[in-house]
């Protein structure tokens, strides 16, 4: 699933118009909305530098119950999207 992150203005009470979105007519979307709070500032971006010397980088790597981290890092992505979802 390709996610295209959008920030928005709300500018008449309980509307929001988006634009120039690449899908077309009869394309099926999910639309979340997260209400952003005035006094929250934007999370900071790790350069490659610093998420190299984070640790996060070779997190897994002395795990025997981790064959293929790849795998388990996509499953866990899947799962995380999943979580809420009804069966």
């Amino acid at each position: 699933m390709e996610a295209i992150r959008r920030e928005e203005v709300i500018v008449k009470d309980g509307q929001l118009r988006l634009t120039n979105l690449p899908y077309k007519r009869g394309d099926r979307v999910e639309i979340i909305i997260l209400p952003q709070g005035r006094e929250t500032e934007p999370r900071p971006r790790l350069t490659a530098g610093q998420l190299r010397r984070s640790g996060l980088i070779g997190l897994w790597q002395d795990r025997t119950d981790i064959e293929d981290s790849s795998a388990y890092a996509r499953w866990l992505r899947e799962q995380a999207q999943q979580r809420g979802e009804t069966r």
